[in-house]
């Protein structure tokens, strides 16, 4: 990947700031930005990627700002976008919104994050804790440390050292999301399950962890075989030492506090968690029935917490009557759904919801516009790929205890079934 600049524009495509990398682009190029964009978009073409006379635009629209990139060479496009969004992330972590505003406060340490991040168009450091070590703000007065921290050109750059903590402990979290689509017939359109290991990590030191998961997944990273059918896309931290992934162990020193040590999706089919079924019948010009159950499909030693789902009715009802086997039911007019709520729901159990309507107007049976069923759940201490956390090992030179909490979760994602 090879930037020749980068530059900042206003909605009207006015320059608020710009950095030269390699001297190969002029400021008259990137004014034909803006009219070869509205040109485009008059095509009904909105690519985020335009091209004019041998040179490339890259752009992502921000805050009613345009933050372009400018390439005259083959560049990886991903990266390209990567780069740039992880610009707007580092210096919205600086000034809380990257707007017009907060750009013509702020330009001076703009101007020195954009040296920083990027070296003659190659991606540098990008790691904003790393950043705030030597370059903060003080009343739109950029301060710079005397000498730049040891960790920029450390090969652990992600983690500074003489980090201290009275107590050592981290947090893991394993997070699991189910997308799900049902069309009308109740054919699934989508079923899809994300995954991700989130930690929490406070410990002192340069610590060196070895995290040990399950199997199942190991072999989904190392097997070109049947074997690893189960997973794709998975990714890892840049902490993670990737060469020894094969010995069945994860080895990595964690950055400090928050951070996602990999994230997972799975392509094998599975039963729905939660099953729905939906009927509507008119039962007269005057009265419409809706009835819903839902089926809890998992192992009966698990509970959904919070289970919520909202069913979409006409504009023109009144006077509901509610009949539940669980939980509570009530009409929100100004979503034109019933939401019902079911604080706890065993696996193996099935509930049951009646409605029944006055309708306002009189009418024959035409069809409404049927929006989708929506469902919302968290299922705690239970994941679908079965990913565990076997151990934890932290070796540190002052040889210090840690304690390691594990909690498991599974949650709905997009979670959609349409009427019947």
């Amino acid at each position: 990947m090879v930037l020749s600049a980068i530059f900042i524009l206003d909605s009207n495509g006015i320059v608020l700031m710009s950095r030269d990398y390699r001297g190969d682009v002029g400021k008259e190029q990137i004014e034909e930005f803006l009219p070869l964009l509205n040109q485009q978009e008059e095509l009904g073409n909105s690519s985020p990627l335009l091209h004019h006379d041998k040179v490339s635009f890259a752009y992502v629209k921000h805050e009613g700002l345009y933050i372009t990139s400018v390439m005259k060479n083959n560049a990886n496009i991903a990266l390209v976008f990567t780069f740039l969004y992880k610009f707007i992330q580092i210096a919205t972590q600086y000034f809380n919104k990257l707007e017009e505003e907060s750009i013509r406060d702020n330009f001076v340490i703009l101007y020195e994050l954009l040296d920083e991040i990027m070296d003659f168009g190659y991606p540098q450091t990008t790691d904003s804790k790393i950043l705030q070590t030597y370059i903060f703000q003080e009343s739109y007065k950029l301060k710079k440390a005397p000498t730049i921290p040891a960790v920029v050109t450390n090969v652990v750059s992600w983690r500074p050292e003489g980090i201290k903590y009275r107590r050592n402990e981290l947090f893991i979290d394993v997070i699991e999301s189910v997308n799900l689509s049902v069309n009308s017939s109740g054919a699934i359109l989508r079923n899809e399950v994300s995954g991700c290991v989130k930690m929490k990590v406070h410990l002192s030191g340069m610590p060196q962890l070895r995290l040990g998961l399950s199997d199942k997944i190991l072999l989904a990273i190392n097997s070109s075989g049947q074997e690893s059918a189960t997973f794709e896309d998975v990714k890892f931290h840049q902490c993670v030492q990737l060469s020894r992934i094969c010995d069945k162990n994860v080895y990595f020193i964690p950055p400090d506090g928050d951070f996602e040590l990999m994230s997972y999706r799975m392509n094998t089919e599975i039963k729905p968690l939660i099953l729905v079924r939906s009927k509507v019948v008119q039962a007269s010009t005057s009265r419409i029935e809706y009835t819903v159950k839902v089926s809890a499909q998992f192992k009966a030693s698990s509970t959904a917490n919070n289970v919520e789902v909202t069913l979409p009715v006409c504009q023109d009802v009144d006077s509901p009557v509610f009949k539940a086997t669980a939980g509570m039911a009530s009409y929100v007019p100004e979503k034109a759904a019933v939401v019902w709520k079911i604080k706890y729901f065993p696996g193996g159990s099935e509930n049951l919801l009646h409605v029944c309507f006055k309708l306002s107007t009189i009418r024959g049976e035409e069809k409404d516009d049927k929006k989708p069923i929506q469902v919302k759940f968290m299922i705690p201490y239970f994941t679908i790929s079965g990913l565990q956390i076997k151990y934890m090992k932290v070796i540190e030179k002052s040889n210090y205890k840690a304690l390691t909490w594990v909690r498991y979760t599974t949650q709905n994602g997009e979670y959609l079934v349409c009427l019947i």
